[in-house]
């Protein structure tokens, strides 16, 4: 059994899988997992997603290391590693976390051995592993915020000092670069730090110094995987406890933290959305290890809470500025929502493993609904410029101040956690688009590309989101037996048609089961299935008892919730504006907008509201009999692509009167 200062063990420094085995992306299941479907391997082609981590792969991640240089995170690990003299740079303790995410996403690009793979970033991530190797104590321990700060005592502050929060990205870095390079070198310094931290921290009779957990939940799912990159039980063991010392006042008692109740007895989700959100997929990877029936029963119980009481039409999640938690249930601001995007990476890494441990269609309905809006509108079209939160509404003359909670796109932060989130995620997408099992092959989300499972190849192509067509073709299936080909029908889906060969099916004589609709044949090379999904505009009103946005109603089209934008409404601003649901909604492709959108054109007015005078009251029995102003042309952008052109007000919501 290794301890701190062990080499890697021979298990874990073999090289990345090959075809035919479990794919390397960041969640691959051990070999004992009790899980329903399993990852499958995918390729991302042309397209809007192909589009969009073409941005990533040749503009956001490249700029990176240079952001990090300027920032003093690169400087840090030199002077830990007394290469370099100076203080600690940044305005934070876990500063290291950003440049871990980096080379996360990094290595997920290497992985896919494209021209953005090779010569420059293969340089720029050996340069900084080795500065990462070199900042480590000789026991294990890596964390510059204490190492540089005079009398900067370990552990002492675990509600705020992110140690092991900073050893959480730092392990899942290391596993993405032994996955996507087969280099054993990161992956040692992550070994090294994990048994270090198994060390110090136990239950009170276990003997080790530390009975804890950290402020920010992060190094328990890490763990798991780590786990299963080594096949080390103790690393499995390590996250189980984590876990669950949450909530027995460990940290205060704060629900800010996740510590005010046990996560097996909670009822909802509550506190810092993003630690709860890593929590939670930590405590799926557990259950989905062990066969943790409590666990389990925990996570779908507050999945379903999020879902139905605290998830925005984003699928944005996190109601307060203060905090960057959860609201009270329905409780979903507008202009003051918070949404972090972080919190929506957070939410498609928990819901995909949600997705994989139960085999139900939902929970990648939610991944769907945030990768489309309040995932990707963190990130700039250009891929230069980020957003840390993302509100449903900015009003006219809106005051910004800047900062990491600005409304206006920002090139970096103090608190710089969401852009490497998103050159991770958007880097190791294709992980998170198909499954199988052993019927069969499991398409949850739709791109130009192919997915391949146990044998079954599918290459599909498709205009999604913009058109609804979408065509697979078989390209390599066992031919002595018969396997399930299954799709999922979107929850926003009101009316599909499949042709598979002669045959076609629709609602009605194939209905989805449970949100996959289920294709079962023995199938041939050169088999074709169409699958046409309505993209009927819809009007959608929130549970009334969402008081922010009663009488108002969004626009959505497919998986894309839509926006107006002060841009495409010169001559005033639009908090007086009033959609005209009587009047037909239009639609129009514009390739010269936005990189290519699908706006939505509807009719409305500018109210015309008297002169309020020094008192913006009136008696609610007055009669306001002000007419509508003069007809108005709305044009209505997807939520993504907002705040790209110049600053000005945006609203989701629209009033109807």
């Amino acid at each position: 059994m290794p301890r701190p200062g062990s080499a890697v063990p021979a298990s874990a420094s073999s090289a990345p899988s090959g075809a035919g085995r479990a794919p390397v992306g960041p969640v691959r299941l051990g070999s004992g997992a009790k899980t329903a479907l399993v990852p499958a391997t995918a390729e991302v082609g042309a397209g809007f997603w192909g589009t969009r981590r073409q941005v990533n792969s040749r503009t956001s991640i490249p700029l990176g290391p240079g952001l990090l240089e300027s920032a003093g995170n690169l400087d840090n690990l030199r002077v830990a590693a007394g290469t370099a003299e100076g203080g600690f740079q940044g305005a934070y303790p876990f500063v290291d976390s950003d440049v871990y995410k980096w080379l996360e996403a990094a290595a997920w690009q290497l992985a896919q051995g494209t021209p953005e793979g090779h010569g420059p970033l293969a340089a720029d991530v050996e340069r900084i592993v080795s500065l990462v190797a070199a900042a480590q104590r000789p026991d294990g321990y890596l964390n510059t915020w204490f190492q540089l700060r005079e009398g900067g005592e370990r552990y002492r502050d675990l509600r705020w000092g992110h140690e092991l929060y900073c050893a959480g990205h730092l392990i899942q870095a290391a596993v993405a670069h032994h996955r996507a390079t087969g280099r054993p070198e990161l992956l040692g310094v992550a070994i090294r730090f994990a048994d270090h931290i198994d060390s110090v921290f136990g239950p009170a009779d276990s003997g080790r110094p530390i009975d804890g957990v950290d402020g920010h939940p992060e190094v328990e799912t890490a763990l798991v995987e780590l786990y299963r990159e080594t096949g080390e039980r103790r690393y499995l063991d390590l996250a189980g406890y984590f876990v669950d010392r949450f909530g027995h006042g460990l940290l205060g008692g704060e629900a800010y933290c996740q510590d005010r109740v046990p996560l097996r007895e909670a009822t909802d989700v509550e506190g810092h959305a993003v630690r709860q959100l890593y929590l939670l997929a930590a405590a799926t990877d557990l259950a989905t290890e062990t066969g943790d029936a409590e666990l389990r029963a925990a996570a779908e119980r507050l999945w379903a809470a999020m879902t139905a009481t605290k998830t925005h039409l984003t699928g944005g999640l996190g109601a307060h500025h203060d905090k960057e938690d959860f609201g009270d249930p329905f409780e979903l601001p507008n202009e003051r929502a918070y949404c972090e995007t972080c919190a929506a990476a957070a939410s498609v890494q928990w819901s995909w493993r949600m997705a994989l441990l139960t085999g139900e269609a939902r929970y990648s309905d939610l991944i769907e609904r945030t990768l489309y809006n309040g995932f990707l509108a963190g990130v700039s079209l250009d891929g230069e410029r980020w957003l840390y939160v993302n509100p449903l509404q900015v009003r006219d003359g809106h005051t910004d101040t800047g900062g990491d909670q600005s409304a206006r796109r920002t090139r970096w932060f103090r608190c710089a956690c969401c852009p490497p989130n998103v050159m991770r995620l958007l880097a190791s997408l294709e992980h998170y688009l198909a499954s199988g099992d052993a019927g069969g092959l499991q398409i949850h989300q739709y791109v130009t590309g192919s997915y391949t499972a146990d044998g079954v190849t599918v290459r599909c192509r498709t205009g999604y989101p913009w058109q609804g067509v979408i065509g697979l073709t078989v390209e390599d299936a066992p031919a002595d037996r018969p396997w399930t080909l299954s799709l999922r029908i979107p929850q926003w889906c009101g009316e599909f048609r499949v042709r598979c060969g002669d045959t076609v099916y629709d609602r009605t004589t194939a209905p989805a089961d449970d949100g996959w609709l289920r294709l079962e044949r023995t199938w041939t090379p050169g088999d074709e299935v169409v699958l046409e999904l309505g993209l009927e505009l819809r009007l959608t009103a929130a549970d009334p008892r969402v008081d922010a946005v009663r009488g108002c109603v969004a626009i959505e089209r497919g998986p894309l919730v839509y926006c107006l934008e002060q841009a495409d409404h010169p001559g005033g601003g639009l908090d007086d504006i009033v959609l005209d649901t009587t009047r037909p909604l239009t639609v129009t492709h514009r390739p010269d907008l936005l990189g290519g959108v699908t706006t939505v054109v509807a009719a409305g007015h500018r109210r015309r509201i008297p002169d309020a005078g020094w008192w913006p009251y009136r008696s609610a029995g007055d009669t306001d009999t002000t007419p509508a102003g003069e007809p108005l042309e709305l044009t209505a952008i997807p939520y993504y692509a907002w705040a790209n052109r110049q600053d000005g007000s945006m609203r989701v919501w629209l009033p109807t009167s």
